[in-house]
């Protein structure tokens, strides 16, 4: 609910301001305070500036009240003889939010010790408290009939000349000065007053760049559906595709991937993955979801079987993974099939992974961006899934160079992608490549997990995997989670057994049901230009009956241009 102040103009409130704080637009006093940490003051630091009228106080900082501010950026206005204050988020130069805080500082409380000492030539008091853990100290004088403070803490103690956490963090009042004045862009803003989650909640989401991909997109298999627009589905339902433009990102860019899931009918653990389709070759994937698993490029190692779209080739690059995840055991859809005792299962599955290697296939591009769910469950799964830009100082340095190499996860697995078999040959899996210009710092990415669900298959088996590049082992390592019973409120239909364990409990070949599976990183070191060539083998297990297992495995380079 937004309070009736909601329209009314920024100077209409300061007259309300007024009314209530007393509190002139210039003659003002002006307190600049400064950091220092462990003794030593920061470099290059924008002062908490103070100004005041006596009775009230506006707490900013040099570069806002010069009207040269990094949106988004806070004012506070503090009534100290109320013990109350107003907090005003400057979202941009058109659009302030506010809220009204009648609470805080009244709530206060200090003890209040026998030291003192001499600040800007006044004599300080000393009050202590403590506040989430960390040990506050404030240093205020009473001989100035003045109050101010740089933080809403201490706000009506009197004059606040320097405050210190921990004991290593200080914040000191340098300057104290007459004839300041309230700014003109202050006096004509106009807040939307918020309640305090709403205030807070769009003042986090001004800080940064949110893409919506998909807003609850059903995975399912189903030849039905309902259209979305700008939504391409394939694979009877079990891929959705969005072409997504993204801004331009530099060097200091963050880039997360998030997405939420629930169960919409589908009771099982299932594998999920985010991808990119690079199209910068003469064929790439989106041919495949287009015209069909057989009209990708066919990888062979001599096992009899041909594995569709899974390595690259001159004229091909396979879809880059940016998220690997798994869908537990029913989130939502079942959680009132079983009723235990202190147990409150979770109402959806919240995944988030940082992406920023990608950025080069991202920055100022429109890309095409797919998520699976492989189930043959008509309800399947809902999901919605953002991509957020956290922006820093730039460090005007060249993006990765990221090249695609191999995805072993058949995504078309329900339009007849063959399943990653293929490490049951003795070759595994072998991809040439080219690389057009030197490389360094390089690493590959590598995604791996086992699969084959029953109590011999390599879901549930440690197999080792071995990467070698040009013939020489770079990684040598167990993919292995053993923290699976971490997420048991995510899967209220996990199978249960006698022994008191749950399914979503066992250990697994590097993934658990209501996870992410983290990259790991294996460091190439420098590559010359030229050929090269990246071999994976592991153990996998052989087939018993009509079960079998498989090994889904991803491998991007990414490095640096010398």
């Amino acid at each position: 609910m937004k309070y009736i102040l909601t329209l009314i103009p920024f100077a209409g409130l300061l007259i309300s301001l007024n009314a209530q704080l007393n509190m002139k637009a210039s003659g003002l006093t002006q307190i600049s305070y400064e950091a220092a940490y462990n003794g030593q003051k920061q470099e290059n630091q924008n002062p908490v500036w103070v100004l005041t009228d006596g009775a009230n106080f506006l707490i900013s900082s040099r570069d806002a009240l010069q009207n040269k501010p990094d949106y988004p950026f806070e004012m506070t206005l503090v009534n100290a003889q109320n013990k109350s204050y107003r907090q005003l988020g400057f979202l941009n130069p058109e659009q302030t939010i506010g809220l009204d805080d009648s609470t805080s500082v009244a709530k206060q409380e200090f003890e209040f010790l026998n030291e003192t000492k001499t600040i800007l030539g006044y004599k300080c008091k000393k009050a202590k408290t403590v506040i989430n853990s960390n040990t506050i100290e404030i240093w205020f004088t009473n001989e100035k009939d003045i109050y101010a403070s740089p933080y809403v803490l201490g706000a009506n103690l009197g004059l606040v000349l320097e405050v210190v956490r921990n004991g290593n963090f200080v914040l000191q009042a340098t300057e104290i000065k007459k004839k300041a004045k309230l700014p003109a862009f202050v006096l004509a803003s106009k807040p939307e007053m918020l309640e305090p989650t709403d205030y807070r909640d769009k003042l986090w989401r001004s800080r940064f760049t949110n893409l919506s991909v998909f807003n609850q997109q059903i995975i399912n298999f189903s030849e039905s559906f309902e259209p979305k627009e700008d939504v391409l589905r394939f694979a009877n339902g079990t891929i959705a595709v969005k072409k997504v433009k993204f801004p331009k990102l530099t060097t200091s860019s963050q880039v997360f991937v998030d997405l939420t899931e629930q169960s919409n009918g589908d009771a099982y653990d299932r594998t999920g993955s985010v991808f990119l389709i690079p199209t910068g070759k003469k064929q790439s994937f989106l041919d495949g979801l287009e015209k069909g698993a057989d009209s990708l490029p066919v990888y062979e190692n001599g096992n009899g079987k041909k594995y569709q779209g899974i390595a690259a080739t001159k004229t091909y690059e396979p879809i880059v993974e940016l998220m690997r995840f798994f869908t537990p055991f029913g989130v939502k859809h079942f959680n009132d099939r079983l009723t235990l005792k202190n147990k409150s299962w979770q109402d959806s599955v919240y995944y988030r992974q940082e992406i920023s290697d990608f950025a080069s296939l991202l920055s100022e591009k429109e890309v095409y961006i797919g998520v699976f769910i492989g189930n043959y469950d008509k309800g399947g799964h809902k999901i919605s899934m953002n991509i957020s830009i956290h922006e820093d100082e730039d460090l005007n340095h060249p993006l990765k160079k990221v090249v695609p190499l191999f995805n072993t996860l058949n995504v078309m697995e329900m339009a007849g992608q063959e399943y990653s078999t293929l490490f049951d040959s003795e070759k595994g899996l072998v991809v040439e490549f080219e690389l057009e210009e030197d490389l360094k710092n390089t690493k590959l990415k590598y995604i791996s997990t086992g699969h084959g669900g029953w109590e011999n298959g390599d879901e549930f088996v440690q197999k080792k995997n071995t990467v070698l590049l040009d013939d020489k082992i770079v990684f040598d390592l167990i993919p292995w989670r053993e923290d699976c019973g971490s997420y048991r409120l995510y899967n209220p239909v996990s199978g249960n057994f006698p022994n008191g364990l749950s399914s979503s409990d066992l250990s697994r070949s590097n993934w658990c049901p209501g996870t992410v599976t983290n990259p790991y990183l294996i460091d190439l070191g420098d590559l010359k230009a030229g050929k090269h060539k990246i071999q994976v083998l592991i153990p996998q297990g052989a087939p018993e009956g009509s079960s079998f297992s498989a090994w889904n495995v991803s491998g991007v380079l990414i490095g640096d241009s010398f």
